[in-house]
């Protein structure tokens, strides 16, 4: 739905040149929650401003569609926008008007008449669980509720596509949930492609497909959330994954305490549940110490990694690993 085609941006500061992005390349597909994720300063938010033209790149194209944005002129690209939505992280809603006003506010600039601004509006707040609100002002608000009157007027038009800026980043953790709970739904129900900047991993695994990882405005890693959580390849990727306490660490002192072959076992799905150590352990008469486990879901799929010392006769190997794989379990020899 989405491309990016070495697309660069630069700033100039007094006599110096500051590199925004340094030919970023990306494919979002349609009907995906795609997150984009990275230090402050590593380029993220320049790159969803990409997305809709608010910045425009220095080199490259963007595609949303078979349509080429960044050759369009600003009255062509003022149409597009209508079909992109934004989510802002401080809300970006008119104080002085009613959540129905903020809602239907968009819908004015787009030429809609009165009673049809009303409906469309009504429609959408309900949608977001604020149905009950439609007259309040945002002061009376909690966090929560004016990010669902952002969402709401971000989704009014009909968007194909919803960028969502740091959307949870000022909200605390029980709304952040309750708020990613319904663009999961929206993009559900609706099939609205999501592009959601963040700085937590623990947002990226709770409801994208996939994931770009962003560092000095390169894109450094990228692909399914699944494969890059359980097998991160960039030092900033195993780095962010660790301080969000979701990659496996501190198993290395216990190595040096234990006996055999250290492994790392990676499971995802069903094999999540099946006892594949229990039976390894019987049918080939081996000892297993766990040294470092976890067990998580990203999105509705549970998958996990153990280290694992297994001590014994390991003569059979082959058949071992091959047992593994008939599992659905990647072994990865850590110490021989």
């Amino acid at each position: 739905m989405i491309r990016l085609e070495h697309i660069y941006k630069t700033y100039s500061s007094g006599d110096k040149t500051i590199i925004a992005l340094d030919d970023v390349n990306l494919h979002i597909p349609e009907g995906a929650v795609y997150g984009i994720i990275g230090r402050s300063g590593a380029g993220k938010s320049t790159l969803i401003r990409l997305l809709n033209l608010l910045e425009r790149p220095s080199e490259g194209q963007v595609w949303l569609q078979q349509t080429e944005l960044s050759a369009l002129s600003e009255t062509q690209l003022r149409h597009v926008r209508q079909k992109i939505g934004m989510v802002f992280q401080h809300f970006n809603l008119l104080q002085m008007r009613t959540v129905l006003d903020n809602v239907c506010f968009p819908l004015r600039l787009a030429g809609l008449k009165g009673a049809e601004q009303r409906a469309r509006a009504l429609e959408v707040l309900e949608l977001v669980g604020l149905q009950d609100h439609v007259h309040k002002y945002p002061r009376q608000l909690s966090g929560g509720q004016q990010q669902r009157v952002g969402i709401a007027r971000a989704l009014a038009n009909h968007p194909q596509l919803l960028l969502c800026d740091e959307a949870t980043s000022a909200l605390d953790p029980e709304t952040t949930q309750s708020i990613l709970r319904l663009l999961a739904e929206i993009n559900e129900k609706l099939g609205i492609t999501i592009v959601l900047i963040t700085h937590s991993m623990d947002v990226i695994r709770t409801i994208c497909d996939q994931v770009a990882v962003i560092e000095a405005g390169k894109v450094v890693e990228h692909g399914p959330v699944l494969d890059v959580f359980l097998h991160p390849q960039h030092p900033v990727t195993q780095s962010l994954l660790s301080e969000s306490g979701i990659a496996s660490e501190g198993w290395q002192d216990l190595a040096e305490q234990t006996k055999g072959r250290l492994v790392r076992l990676s499971f995802k799905g069903e094999s999540t549940s099946a006892p594949v150590l229990s039976q390894i352990s019987r049918q080939f008469q081996l000892d297993f110490s766990i040294l470092q486990g976890s067990i998580s879901r990203i999105k509705q799929t549970p998958y996990g990694q153990l280290v694992v010392a297994l001590d014994g006769d390991l003569s059979r190997w082959t058949e071992i690993k091959a047992l593994f794989d008939q599992h659905d379990v990647l072994c990865e020899v850590l110490r021989a």
